[in-house]
């Protein structure tokens, strides 16, 4: 595999079956030329596989752009590693009383360390992501796969947390901490901040102004 078809670092590398490496491909293409250098014929020809594989396997372009989107919900919910958050694997309803919440220090350090790692290694993931996410608002169709993936493999991690970490509204506080995450990852991967990505103790020091806004001094 020469340079032009090698995956990005940030997506599996080899892909163990043909369906992730022509998602990984799309992913690759819409991160180096965007959407309008998405095409099933490009797909075939970065993922190194013979012309009308592409075509194939998802014979519509809303067919390859939601398998994109699901294959890059799994990458990335693998990078950020959202099983590590306390409360992840619990439902997101299920109360937590005072002795099992998690230390508030531990929690602002593993929450640091996930998006820091995020924000300075996997810049393409995001990249990615902001490209699909444009296409949904002109896609009912797409909107309603990127809304699903985002909900399972994000939301509500999220969602379990805080109700782990004892928010007594932890669905309206797991969204407020999702605007803020998603703000500052745009901000550094396409916006302003892209060449000034903030420390791991800069982050901690921000989650903790949030989350000690949302849980009260503890």
């Amino acid at each position: 595999m020469n340079a032009r078809t090698a995956p990005p670092s940030s997506f599996a590398a080899p892909a163990p079956t043909r369906a992730e490496r022509i998602a990984d491909a799309a992913l690759k293409l819409l991160v180096e030329r965007g959407m309008r250098g998405l095409t099933h014929r490009a797909v075939d020809e970065v993922a190194g596989l013979p012309q009308g594989s592409t075509s194939n396997y998802a014979r519509t372009r809303q067919a390859l752009l939601e398998a994109a989107v699901q294959r890059l919900a799994v990458l990335e919910s693998k990078a950020l590693g959202l099983g590590e958050l306390p409360g992840a694997g619990t439902e997101a309803g299920a109360g937590a009383g005072a002795d099992a919440r998690p230390d508030l220090e531990e929690l602002l350090g593993v929450l640091a360390g996930l998006l820091h790692r995020h924000l300075t290694g996997h810049r393409d993931m995001l990249v990615a992501r902001y490209e699909l996410g444009l296409e949904a608002t002109r896609r009912p169709e797409l909107r309603k796969v990127y809304d699903a993936a985002g909900r399972s493999r994000f939301n509500e991690p999220l969602v379990a947390m805080m109700t782990a970490a004892g928010s007594r509204e932890p669905e309206r506080h797991a969204l407020s901490l999702v605007a803020w995450v998603e703000g500052l990852m745009y901000a550094c991967a396409a916006g302003s901040y892209h060449s000034a990505v903030p420390s791991e103790e800069e982050l901690r020091t921000g989650f903790g102004e949030l989350l000690r806004g949302m849980l009260g001094s503890r």
